[in-house]
């Protein structure tokens, strides 16, 4: 048995899973009696799973479903090992997965290994990707007809206002807070700062930079966390990109640096401006960013929150130290340059965030190519290209990018289209009112 398993005897139960397209959990419970079975990657789970839609419905017209007889692929340990599940009342464990096929290849409509490729390119010019993410999300009582903050378990209270930065919308929730924490130490995701942020029982916590595709296990393992923790003790948690028509949206913003085989940075030159790679790699972002909107803001309700002066970034520029923009170079010591992506929603898969940044940034650096002038002021009142205002604009401008196949795998393109394009004849038909219990709990 895993000597994690060893050292916790009160497991009772144990969990596969494995990310698909829109980034949820999919896989399968059984007893710990079994571990060393799944350890050994022989867990078989059909290839189309990666592939279903967000109420994890088949894709119509899917090849991976008929057309090749739903085939198995393999599910292989990340190598992350067991991670306890503390939000569960018995005692488990979830091993995160990836998925190949039955010849022992990566499986190219797996989003875990669509960023592990943008990342081997890094790798083979001796490079190493750190990144990290800053994940927003509400606390939600949806136990009524309306959404609405839930209230303090210290109090009694429910927040009425944003309370930017306020500790004592942390004190309120403390306890929720100082056991997420120790559930963040127990699996293994290193949380850093946590903030109450601008929107009505909105908070932020950071995680510290790492490996980029560490850092993308760590933000998919800790909204699964957020959420269960939130509802074991009694309201919701949720990164849905609007919950609140008339309150900020939530964002997943991420840092992310290169580093060479001698540890140096390589978008630090010793000057304010930074190197030309940065540059390079600010371009790639940059000229991309229209393309891959389409990951950075997957649903419906995603377009919600690109509005403009709604604290998330709707024209397409960049700038040092400022939050208007859509790239932000932040200040301090040049050692620590690195690009911060503000374009992502909190309702985006980690893993295919990141591969699309990464991918972009890299075909700016191999393209040598160069940015305009940084913005100064107001990003909103600056005259730029914008981001697609809906999601039927952002599926066309990813179906006939020129880019976004030099970031991703032909089978992927394919697969997220048909999944995207199912999800938005669906969405059209919905009510408000199940649009938002549609995103609320799973993205």
């Amino acid at each position: 048995m895993d000597d994690w398993l060893l050292d916790h005897p009160e497991i009772r139960t144990i969990t596969t899973a494995v990310a698909d397209l829109n980034g949820q959990a999919r896989g399968k419970r059984m007893p710990v009696g079994y571990s060393d079975k799944v350890l050994e990657g022989t867990t078989r789970m059909p290839l189309s799973v990666l592939n279903v839609d967000i109420w994890g419905d088949d894709i119509e017209d899917s090849p991976l479903v008929f057309e090749t007889g739903d085939r198995d692929g393999i599910l292989k340990p990340t190598g992350r090992g067991f991670v306890p599940v503390p939000w569960l009342q018995n005692p488990s464990a979830l091993l995160p997965m990836w998925m190949y096929t039955e010849a022992g290849n990566p499986f190219a409509g797996d989003p875990r290994h669509a960023l592990d490729a943008v990342l081997g390119r890094f790798r083979d010019k001796g490079w190493q990707v750190m990144a990290a993410t800053e994940l927003e999300f509400y606390l939600i009582d949806d136990a009524g007809e309306q959404l609405q903050p839930p209230p303090s378990p210290r109090s009694g209270k429910r927040r009425l206002g944003g309370e930017i930065l306020s500790i004592r919308a942390l004190d309120a929730f403390d306890s929720f807070f100082a056991e997420l924490y120790d559930a963040c130490e127990a699996m293994g995701i290193p949380a850093e700062t946590a903030i109450s942020e601008a929107g009505l029982g909105q908070y932020e916590i950071n995680l510290v930079h790492r490996d980029a595709l560490e850092a993308a296990d760590d933000a998919w393992l800790f909204k699964l966390l957020v959420r269960g923790m939130a509802r074991k003790h009694g309201f919701a948690a949720s990164f849905m990109a609007k919950p609140y028509a008339d309150h900020s949206g939530t964002g997943m913003h991420v840092h992310f640096s290169v580093v060479d085989g001698e540890g140096r940075n390589v978008f630090d030159d010793g000057t304010e401006r930074g190197s030309d790679l940065l540059m390079n790699a600010v371009a790639g972002c940059l000229n991309a960013m229209q393309d891959s909107t389409l990951i950075f803001a997957p649903h419906g309700n995603s377009y919600d929150r690109l509005v403009p002066g709604a604290h998330a970034p709707t024209g397409i520029g960049w700038a040092y130290e400022n939050r208007t923009a859509a790239i932000r170079i932040p200040a301090g010591p040049t050692a620590a340059r690195r690009i911060e992506h503000r374009v992502a929603g909190g309702d985006t898969n980690p893993y295919l965030m990141l591969a699309g940044i990464l991918g972009a940034a890299l075909i700016g650096i191999e393209d040598g190519a160069t940015p305009p002038e940084p913005i100064k002021g107001n990003a909103y009142a600056s005259k730029l290209d914008t981001l697609p205002s809906d999601w039927h604009e952002a599926i066309r401008l990813f179906e006939q990018s020129a880019l976004m196949p030099r970031i991703f795998s032909q089978e992927l393109i394919r697969n997220y289209l048909m999944t995207k394009r199912q999800e938005l004849s669906y969405y059209d038909e919905l009510s408000e009112a199940e649009r938002i219990d549609l995103y609320l709990d799973t993205v």
